[in-house]
């Protein structure tokens, strides 16, 4: 019997199907890993990842949106990565056993994943031009490669007077003999070679950042020339379970669209002032923001993906420059003082654009270019080095991090990122409340039960907040020390609870008299309304 019968009667007819399946996912795995070597020498968001994910998250409805964050939470980037990575498995898995039968065909098909990524990257908004293809591209065209040379080894027998008449992508797929020993040496070399590339597009890429991370660490925040008074004594409640006052910069609410955290150098970065109204243009350097005038304020910001009751809100000590004073040195009015532009389009590195009324920003509020965080340079996440942070807007119409841009236009002539999504061009933040405690579903003990939680309408502040239990009447409960008008205000109510089921429900009141309304509404197109209510079983 020769070594060929020997190798037919003894392997499986499953084996030469699984290792194409093998084949195909080494060669994907190859393809992300020169993707990624390619991409840290053009940049890191053209990689095909990241861009497909960033062209999906672009062309996701509000709504979709809106369930991500629900039910993800901040993790949402994580699982829609994971999401097209488990996409890219299946799909190099069904090409691997494709091209066992149809060579061509499947080493094809591996370019057809270079031209998708070569898409997404250059539809992004922040794209460089037709450098952002390459990873994609260069990335395909190497694992179309190896996929044909792997499968190869699947499809030629191991000894074999080569048939004159027959060319290689004629021979069948059901040819008695491969070439095990050569596929074996082909698929490590592959696998160890994909590994080392990926750790050195990895290795290369942080280098990238590594400027811009000793550039925050060098950075040595001025005193503020307005300093922001101390929280007042009793603004923060001493009872467990409620949101603290200050929230710490790690538990800060992250919801943007970057699925790479943008790394930015302070020392080569820049801010362009332009557009409608600018009589005169500027340009500053992370340095000029420093030697201005610093003020310090505690200002809550809150998420337009918040739903009722939920967690998208925080509080905490900003430093920065007033974007009024910069936007009043360029020469621009407000559209009530005769200025030409109503809408300030504001642009981070990233591509993201958003638009903020101008007449909003130069209306006394401390609208800030941000700096610091409390006590620190921002982190990365929330926007180092520069970022906006205007009290009573919602972030998406307000809070552009790692800026780099201004423009001074109109809302009739720009629509900016979230706006041509479906979202109202305009977002005060509604007056909102939340209780923290008791948890859904608690079971707290008869007698004495302390309900508490926060409540906010930035710069417009609460001047009251009711509880009811079950249908009851509205009880009001105590407001913590107020620090500011911009910022969320905690409250407590102390409800001797009676054994059995209840709903409890909460409503706040601003200074300008409105009561938060029961009607309930989704978060599209300008931030959730309705009461928050919770059900506790007493036991």
């Amino acid at each position: 019997m020769t070594d060929e019968e020997k190798q037919t009667r003894t392997t499986p007819g499953w084996v030469r199907p699984a290792l194409a399946a093998l084949s195909g996912l080494l060669a994907g795995f190859a393809a992300l890993a020169v993707a990624e070597l390619t991409a840290a020498w053009v940049r890191p968001q053209a990689g095909p990842v990241v861009a497909v994910g960033g062209a999906a998250i672009d062309r996701t409805p509000a709504s979709v949106k809106d369930w991500a964050i629900r039910n993800f939470g901040t993790d949402d980037k994580l699982v829609l990565q994971l999401g097209i990575l488990a996409v890219l498995v299946l799909f190099a898995i069904a090409l691997g056993v494709v091209a066992l039968r149809y060579r061509r065909a499947g080493a094809a098909g591996v370019l057809l994943f270079g031209v998708v990524g070569a898409a997404a990257a250059l539809s992004r908004p922040d794209s460089a031009g037709f450098t952002d293809a390459l990873p994609s591209v260069v990335g395909a065209l190497v694992a179309a490669g190896l996929l044909y040379l792997l499968i190869g080894r699947l499809r030629t027998p191991a000894t074999a007077p080569a048939s004159s008449g027959t060319a290689p992508e004629e021979s069948s797929a059901s040819e008695p003999g491969w070439d095990r020993r050569g596929f074996v040496v082909a698929a490590t070399a592959v696998a160890a070679a994909s590994a080392g590339t990926g750790l050195l597009g990895r290795s290369l890429s942080g280098s990238a950042s590594r400027d811009a991370v000793a550039s925050r660490a060098d950075v040595v925040l001025p005193v503020p020339d307005s300093r922001a008074q101390p929280v007042p004594k009793g603004a923060g409640l001493r009872i467990a379970g409620i949101s603290p006052f200050m929230t710490p910069n790690g538990d800060f609410y992250r919801v943007d669209t970057a699925l790479v955290v943008p790394k930015v150098d302070a020392t080569s970065w820049r801010l362009r002032i332009h557009g409608d109204g600018v009589r005169r243009p500027l340009t500053l350097t992370f340095d000029d923001l420093l030697r201005r005038e610093l003020v310090e304020r505690d200002i809550t910001l809150t998420c337009v993906s918040n739903e009722v009751g939920g967690p998208y809100a925080g509080t905490a000590r900003w430093i920065g420059v007033r974007l009024a004073d910069v936007l009043a040195e360029c020469g621009v009015k407000p559209p009530s003082k005769g200025g030409r532009a109503d809408q300030l389009v504001a642009r981070s590195v990233d591509g993201m654009t958003i638009g903020s009324p101008v007449e909003d920003l130069m209306d006394g509020r401390d609208a800030l270019l941000a700096v610091g965080m409390n006590g620190s340079p921002l982190p990365f996440e929330h926007g180092f080095p520069v970022r906006m942070v205007v009290p009573g807007l919602y972030g998406y119409v307000s809070a552009c991090k790692w800026i780099e841009d201004i423009e001074l236009t109109s809302f009739d002539s720009y629509d900016a990122y979230w706006v041509k999504r479906k979202w109202a061009r305009r977002a005060p933040i509604k007056t909102q409340s939340r209780i923290d405690t008791p948890k859904p579903f608690a079971r707290p003990k008869a007698g004495s039960v302390m309900v508490a939680g926060v409540a906010w309408a930035q710069h417009r502040g609460i001047d009251k907040v009711e509880v009811r239990i079950d249908d009851g009447p509205w009880r009001e409960a105590r407001l913590a020390a107020e620090d500011s008008r911009d910022t969320w205000r905690q409250w407590s109510y102390d409800w001797q609870a009676t054994k059995g089921g209840h709903t409890l429900s909460v409503r706040a009141t601003d200074r300008t008299g409105e009561v938060q309304t029961a009607e309930r509404t989704g978060t599209v197109p300008d931030g959730a309304s309705g009461r928050h209510s919770v059900v506790v079983t007493v036991d």
